[in-house]
């Protein structure tokens, strides 16, 4: 025993020395501690960061944004969402953007769409995309990457543009009085964990009885069945959609002008009408790759039968070119952002000045936004609308102002940001096509640079 016990101290000697080059050795961490000095100023510190939030310490007197800013052009907008404890922003975004639009052209006093009517069947569009693609794929390995990327990722709440796009050309929309939110709606967790593992668990099922010789047919009668006890989980969960709905128009004096029956597809087509998916163009500004080139990102679609998430990047002076041209139409955007950089939530402003961690720390954190992506240290986190500009005469933008999904708060639960802010963080933009140049829709002619679902500029989709 003796002999043996040796022999496994001797092996572990030799393992650990195996990785001894690298480690920190007794000796360097002495010369670290020698490092810090523990002055004064850092006792100071020390005893103020022990009982205070970084941000209150770091915070700049150099931000150059009051909370009351103003800009010259807005885009006339009314009412503020609440998407609570959700990441359901890409939806609220969207359904936004169409609301601004309906009260403009129909003389609406308000109207706020259903969040929770899309979400049940982007939910159920998700759930079937999920178990299609392991369909597809049960001849791969499990450790196959895609089949891997699959299980990793089996549903979400979060989303884009081309998902709103799909899900509303599909399925219409309602007013939020004809299908309002629940509890589960609102709190998407424990629902974004149940379907997981059920999906999980299906999946396995799916390759199991593929692997033991059922055909094309018998598995997608199964997945049929998968998916209906899906339904069932939302409809519990979220309620059951309306098939159709009576809806009282008022003009915006509030007087009643019309009442009617709709199914969700009249009812946009009514007041709403845009093709999302041919009208609009989804603009990136991604330092990382080519300029003036179209990308599309593999198996990134909320619907197996939708389309990818197709892009075209451009230096962002373009980018906002096209987004001061819409809001000087009227016309509000889906734009979405690294949020939670820089952002004063009190008074709701983003602004590079806004704290000053490198004082505060003494150490550098200044990065491009190039090797912020790469390094995966930022990324589009949230969508939000854009309804405001600030220009000064000589046309350049000053200030953003941005329609937030996070109720109601400081500028009326709109966020204001710099235009050096927006240079670093701003991701996406999608706009209309008749606010972009003839030379720039020439360039969507292209065929796409595809690029895989796990693409570090995506994994932290929002």
């Amino acid at each position: 025993m003796r002999i043996l016990l040796t022999s496994m101290l001797m092996l572990g000697a030799v393992s650990l020395g195996a990785h001894n080059h690298g480690g920190i050795s007794a000796d360097m961490l002495g010369k670290l501690r020698d490092t810090y000095q523990n002055n004064a100023s850092d006792r100071a510190l020390q005893n103020a960061m022990a009982a205070t939030d970084i941000n209150t310490l770091a915070r700049s007197g150099h931000a150059r944004l009051g909370a009351d800013a103003e800009v010259s052009h807005r885009v006339p907008s009314k009412g503020i969402t609440d998407q609570k404890a959700s990441g359901r922003c890409w939806l609220f975004t969207g359904l936004n953007v169409l609301r601004a639009q309906a009260m403009k052209n129909h003389d609406l006093s308000r109207l706020e769409l259903s969040q929770n009517y899309n979400f049940f069947y982007d939910q159920l569009e998700k759930a079937n995309l999920f178990l299609q693609g392991i369909i597809d794929r049960v001849d791969k390995p499990l450790d196959d990457r895609m089949v891997d990327w699959l299980f990793m990722n089996p549903i979400s709440d979060g989303g884009q543009f081309t998902g709103l796009a799909d899900n509303v050309s599909k399925y219409g929309v309602v007013p939020r009085e004809a299908m309002p939110e629940t509890y589960s709606s609102e709190n998407t967790s424990r629902l974004r964990q149940l379907l997981g593992t059920k999906l999980r668990r299906d999946g396995i099922e799916l390759r199991r009885m593929a692997a033991e010789g059922t055909k094309a047919a018998g598995l997608e009668a199964r997945k049929q069945q998968m998916l209906a006890e899906v339904y069932r989980m939302l409809a519990l969960t979220l309620g059951e959609p309306p098939t159709e709905f009576s809806w009282k128009r008022r003009d915006s004096k509030g007087n009643v002008v019309d009442t009617r029956t709709y199914t969700p597809k009249e009812f946009y087509a009514e007041y709403f009408g845009n093709n999302l998916q041919n009208d609009y163009v989804m603009l990136m500004n991604d330092p990382t790759r080519e300029y003036y080139k179209v990308y599309e990102i593999d198996y990134d679609r909320h619907t197996y039968d939708g389309a990818n998430w197709r892009y075209l990047n451009l230096p962002m002076e373009e980018v906002k070119a096209a987004a001061i041209a819409s809001i000087k139409d009227s016309t509000a955007m889906y734009f979405s952002c690294d949020v939670g950089k820089q952002m004063d939530r009190k008074n709701g402003t983003l602004d590079l000045a806004n704290y000053d961690y490198e004082s505060l720390m003494g150490v550098p954190m200044d990065m491009s936004k190039r090797d912020r992506i790469l390094s995966r240290a930022s990324a589009s986190t949230h969508a939000m609308t854009l309804v405001g500009v600030d220009l000064d005469a000589s046309g350049r933008p000053g200030a953003w102002l941005i329609e937030n999904s996070w109720g109601p708060g400081a500028n009326d639960g709109h966020l204001l940001a710099t235009d050096p802010w927006m240079d670093e963080y701003l991701f996406r933009l999608v706009v209309e096509r008749k606010y972009l140049p003839e030379a720039t829709l020439k360039l969507l002619e292209q065929k796409p640079q595809m690029l895989p679902a796990w693409d570090f500029m995506f994994s932290n989709e929002e």
